[in-house]
């Protein structure tokens, strides 16, 4: 996958560079300069990660040996690229995803902290969680497990904790938080299985499970299980019916009733 999408995006970085002159310069340098995904995505996050601290060159490093010790990161890149252009409207391409989304970016910038933490290089690893909070405003610890296909919507305020797990093809929107109830150790912070969506503000907290295909209604307060293929909704959250595809991340429907408790509220 990753090679289709690295194909789609010099054709569409080729096509921005005749249709807007003026950023022909910044498509250059982020994409067209450089010979593969991997090359292109590392100078883009290099540059916005840099501080006093870790040049940009130090992160292009990093970054390019984690695409070699973890081996399926890259082809994670390209399934982010994709879900995000499938499920958000206001990504209209590939390249508007690698240029422009914090949420994507933040992601992978995780997906680094995360491989230096499998590693043992914890303190690396914290440091980079700490300027990925600083400069996309999303704070993941280093140690959580996420899979492939992810889309944070605008991402602003997401809050995910060391033991929580991410499975594929999940989607969450902006100021979630997957918590703790406290300062409990060990295995504390919850489970997303595959195909769940996370509406805008929702706290999710405690080591329980949100089944697949689940959605959770904005502003929501998890405590408790979900079950799969259920819709829940409110303070704290309770069951309210249904999602009405088998995984409500792929097609983002923010409704939280089902067709038939919806029409009775009409």
């Amino acid at each position: 996958m990753r090679y289709e999408v690295w194909e789609q995006l010099k054709i569409e970085a080729t096509a921005l560079v005749k249709k807007e002159p003026l950023l022909a310069s910044h498509v250059y340098s982020c994409v067209l300069n450089h010979e593969c995904l991997g090359s292109a995505l590392s100078f883009i996050v290099a540059n916005k990660l840099s501080d006093a601290v870790v040049s940009p060159f130090t992160f292009r490093e990093l970054f390019d040996q984690a695409f070699i010790n973890c081996g399926s990161m890259l082809t994670s890149v390209s399934a982010d690229i994709k879900a995000v252009t499938d499920r958000d409207p206001a990504a209209v391409n590939y390249l508007t995803v690698l240029l422009n989304l914090k949420g994507f970016m933040a992601i992978q910038v995780h997906r680094l902290a995360h491989c230096l933490w499998l590693e043992d290089r914890k303190e690396l690893a914290r440091f980079i969680q700490s300027r990925n909070s600083e400069v996309f405003g999303v704070d993941i610890h280093p140690a959580c497990r996420i899979g492939q296909g992810i889309m944070f919507d605008h991402a602003t305020g997401i809050v995910i904790g060391e033991t929580a797990i991410i499975e594929n093809n999940v989607s969450i929107l902006q100021s979630v938080t997957l918590g703790g109830t406290g300062n409990e150790e060990g295995d504390r912070h919850p489970k997303i299985r595959q195909g769940v969506l996370i509406g805008a503000g929702a706290t999710v907290l405690g080591n329980i499970e949100i089944g697949e295909g689940a959605k959770i209604g904005s502003g929501s307060v998890v405590l408790n299980h979900v079950k799969p293929h259920t819709t829940v909704v409110g303070v704290p959250a309770k069951v309210v019916g249904k999602p009405d595809c088998q995984f409500p991340a792929q097609s983002m429907a923010q409704n939280v009733y089902d067709d038939s408790l919806e029409s009775a509220l009409i």
